[in-house]
């Protein structure tokens, strides 16, 4: 009975107060609106007004994609179960595989939520190539995505339909080549066991804990993303981007890697590629296409999640057909190069 009384006390003591990310946030705000007049002072300088701008208009335009996509992704982590893709999948992988990434419309998740829908996919019996497919599409062709970078580049249809049906080809493709070519042993065993799913009063606590966790993580790599832009767009001199305009191929590379680097949200990276206007339309769509297929952040979530054996054969190749299907789609639907 002591041991019990002692448990039981032990489950009732708070926890100690942690100051989190979301906290320190509130804090800088605070001190912003207090030390206002202070910092205006401090920015009143030509350069910093303009990548003050650049930094703010990011930052507001995106938020609004950004929160919705969060809360569409808790919702989808907390009532929609896994089994429901399992069941209308058809037996053939390679028709499975298309279905899976057309699935990525009706059920979108950022990048971050993907990581583990497809490993609690694998872990319920799902064919890896239909919940890999899965895995790619839906940060990247759900409707927040593309209305979102409807909003980003008005008067460019062709952009929303470029960066769709490259981002879907991504899915498809690496869904097919890993029909071919993948192996289930490169997956960590710890990937295909069976994960428990929430139910009854649960479903809320993981739809507000899914989508407050996706909002600081996702929120962080904006302001990341955001403070890029308007560094670039204040310290790269004007001729860089030139040499980019006219040296097409360079510019496809460099904005590639700089997707890779940048790590940001699908939500959110239409704006920041529309921020870098000076380039062409076809190196920022491939910014659109690599980033939610393959980034920094997700190489270290597929590493951690299925394993290392499968990051450093899955994402190489990831990127090599996302650049590939970005520059063809680019090249249909915008023109070319322009």
């Amino acid at each position: 009975m002591a041991t019990v009384s002692e448990a039981s006390r032990g489950t009732a003591r708070p926890r100690r107060g942690r100051i989190t990310s979301v906290e320190v946030l509130c804090a800088v705000l605070v001190l912003a609106l207090l030390g206002q007049s202070w910092l205006q002072s401090v920015f009143d300088v030509p350069a910093l007004r303009t990548a003050s701008t650049v930094f703010v208009a990011v930052c507001v335009q995106a938020l609004p994609f950004l929160v919705l996509g969060v809360l569409v992704s808790g919702a989808i982590a907390a009532f929609v179960p896994a089994r429901v893709l399992e069941r209308v999948l058809p037996r053939r992988q390679s028709a499975a595989v298309g279905v899976a990434g057309l699935s990525g419309v009706a059920l979108p998740g950022c990048e971050c939520a993907s990581v583990p829908v497809a490993r609690r996919l694998i872990g319920q019996g799902v064919a890896p190539a239909a919940a890999l497919t899965f895995l790619l599409a839906a940060p990247a062709v759900n409707p927040v995505v593309l209305v979102a970078t409807a909003v980003a580049f008005p008067g460019e249809p062709g952009m929303v339909l470029a960066r769709f049906v490259a981002s879907l080809a991504t899915a498809m493709i690496m869904g097919w080549l890993w029909i071919r070519w993948g192996k289930l042993e490169w997956i960590a065993e710890r990937a295909r066991r069976r994960l428990p799913e929430v139910t009854g009063r649960g479903r809320w606590a993981a739809f507000a804990e899914t989508a407050r966790s996706d909002l600081v993580d996702a929120g962080g790599f904006l302001v990341l993303g955001a403070l890029v832009s308007a560094a670039l767009g204040v310290l790269v001199p004007g001729e860089w981007f030139g040499a980019l305009a006219d040296q097409i191929v360079l510019g496809v590379l460099v904005l590639a890697v700089l997707a890779v680097v940048l790590s940001l949200c699908s939500e959110a990276d239409a704006f920041v590629a529309a921020s870098l206007s000076a380039l062409p339309l076809l190196p920022r769509l491939v910014f659109l296409v690599v980033g939610p297929a393959i980034d920094a952040k997700l190489f270290a979530l597929q590493a951690g999640t299925f394993g290392r054996a499968f990051a450093l054969r899955f994402a190489p190749v990831t990127f090599v057909v996302a650049i590939g299907c970005a520059v063809v789609a680019g090249l249909v639907f915008l023109g070319g190069a322009r």
